[in-house]
């Protein structure tokens, strides 16, 4: 056992009593001052002894001032420390047992060295007993990590802090039922704005453009190795600032301009950068789409085979913003192979799933996939390319120097971050929850007369025909808005000559992290279809955000 003591003037001779008495109990002993009785400032020592414990340089510290109550108030602020005032044994067994509390403090003017003795024999002879317990400790940790957060930014900028404080505030009363939004993991959000922010490291690991990459390097190669495992892929890239240049570098590595894609349509579903019109992709190569079937709302793969027959496509996308039922990837990689086509698959919404074993793997049958970290990977902003080996130099190449500069090094760090935590077994608790809730919510829908497409779904997402509403999904997404829920419209047609359809996209991956299931999906349900109900009524529109921010109150961020 190593620990960090400390404390001002007031606490001066209590810590110089206490060091004997735990050098008794073989504790190694290092002391953070102060070292006379000349008046001294106690959040001085709070700080130097909460540093040695977030560090991990030592176990556990002591932190003692007057009363002990400055020294606590000023230990607490730090992340990671759970200090406990104890001026008794039973404060400081509980402190130990329930609150897994790293720092003791105590209050010289309230506390004899006698006294202090019996309350080291206590805070030394207990364990955390975690349980229940722990649940709360972590509950406790998460917030204030938040708050510490956003008071940093108010006192440096207080237009941004306030933003963000209306930012949280609107996140607490909210329906978020976006496919494309979740909500990170505290330790996944640290990350994102940590100090490796301010590393600029153009290149690859052990290859730099910059000397001081040595720890960065190390992060980049457990994220990059942490992808490859979870995915079972050859090799990864880590890099991509988004899905979008994740297609872009795989496009670059496997095409020349003028190639020709074979892509699901955007107006079914489809993504825009797997050759839309108005996207680099549909500008710098020759795209052609398939559709989905007309009566089911499935992919034709006849349809597929014939067009990949006609066409002879360099490279066969497989992905989307809106399909909802699994996609098989073994009849793509057939159709794909006697088109001598490359295969990709973009799995930016279903890439949790997969890791979860929720949904199809398609890393041994295409030689490229892409995917974005957030959705339903829990993870930062960011995207990421899975690959065979033989094209690792290639798609290296394409991201940078191809498609982007310098990586940004705190996403990476929050990539490996979520790639860790989604090779856990409570990930795959979660990614089953997402699917099952999905599925309960398409059913409630369903039953309430609404028409789910594709028959259903299979992933965290859905698309709903609001036409019994509306022919304006816009006026249904703002009806919901209003209604504290959020959608998005992604209207789609059936055929190329039919109108476009009034389609909502509904996801159910954020509120599964909020703690939601299966019994709250019905209440999720008639939400949305009260804010279809009264779509223009804004008074009717008010009293369900009333009541939405109501019911969010039992599903907190974390």
């Amino acid at each position: 056992m190593k620990l960090a003591i400390g404390s001002d003037h007031g606490g001066y001779d209590l810590k110089e009593a206490i060091k004997p008495l735990l050098k008794e109990r073989g504790v190694e002993v290092v002391d953070m001052g102060c070292y006379s009785k000349n008046p001294s400032d106690y959040p001085d020592y709070a700080g130097a002894v909460a540093r040695k414990v977030f560090m991990k340089d030592v176990d556990q510290g002591i932190a003692i001032c007057t009363t002990g109550i400055g020294i606590s108030i000023a230990i607490n602020k730090y992340p990671g420390i759970r200090a406990a005032l104890c001026l008794n044994p039973r404060m400081a067994e509980m402190a130990r047992r329930h609150n897994n509390a790293n720092v003791l403090a105590l209050g010289a003017s309230q506390t004899s060295t006698q006294e202090a003795k019996a309350i080291l024999e206590a805070w030394f002879g207990n364990e955390f007993e975690g349980g229940r317990h722990k649940r709360r400790v972590d509950k406790v940790d998460s917030s204030v990590d938040m708050l510490a957060n956003l008071n940093t930014v108010d006192k440096a900028d207080h237009s941004i802090g306030e933003l963000l404080k209306k930012e949280m505030r609107r996140r607490d009363t909210i329906l978020d039922l976006i496919a494309s939004e979740n909500t990170t993991s505290p330790a996944v959000r640290e990350a994102s704005g940590s100090l490796l922010a301010e590393k600029y490291a153009s290149g690859y690991p052990g290859a730099r453009q910059y000397p001081g990459c040595a720890n960065v390097d190390e992060i980049e190669r457990l994220a990059r190795d942490r992808a490859a495992a979870l995915f079972g892929a050859e090799h990864a890239n880590v890099q991509p600032y988004s899905g979008s240049s994740a297609n872009m570098a795989v496009f670059l590595a496997a095409l020349e301009p003028g190639d020709t894609i074979l892509a699901m349509s955007p107006d079914t579903g489809g993504h825009i950068t797997h050759g839309g019109a108005r996207n680099f992709s549909g500008k710098f190569y020759k795209t052609i789409h398939y559709r989905l079937d007309i009566d089911s709302g499935l992919i034709d793969y006849e349809q597929v085979k014939e067009l990949a027959k006609e066409h002879k496509p360099k490279l066969i996308c497989v992905g989307d913003s809106l399909y909802s039922r699994f996609i098989d990837f073994k009849k793509f990689r057939t159709i794909a192979d006697s088109a001598g086509a490359y295969l990709m698959a973009d799995i930016a919404h279903t890439a949790g799933l997969i890791a979860a074993g929720c949904y199809p793997n398609p890393t041994s049958c295409c030689e490229f996939v892409t995917f974005t970290t957030h959705k339903t990977m829990r993870g930062p902003r960011g995207g990421v390319i899975l690959c065979q080996q033989r094209f690792a130099p290639d798609i290296d190449q394409s991201v940078f120097p191809g498609a982007q500069g310098g990586p940004d090094m705190a996403s990476i760090a929050a990539k490996a971050v979520s790639f860790y935590e989604a090779s856990q077994p409570e990930f795959k608790k979660y990614q089953q929850k997402v699917a099952i809730n999905a599925k309960a919510l398409a059913d409630e829908m369903e039953n309430g007369g609404l028409l789910v497409l594709s028959g259903g779904t299979d992933t965290h997402m859905m698309a709903i025909d609001v036409s019994k509403y509306t022919e304006d999904s816009a006026a249904a997404v703002a009806a919901l808005a209003k209604s504290g829920i959020l959608a998005n419209n992604i209207d789609i047609k059936s055929a190329p000559e039919a109108p476009l359809s009034p389609t909502l996209r509904i996801g159910t991956a954020e509120i599964t992290s909020r703690g939601m299931g299966v019994e709250e999906m019905k209440r999720v349900y008639e939400f949305v279809q009260k804010a279809l109900n009264h779509i223009g009524e804004n008074k009717k529109l008010a009293e369900t955000a009333r009541d939405v921010a109501e019911f969010m109150k039992d599903f907190p961020l974390n």
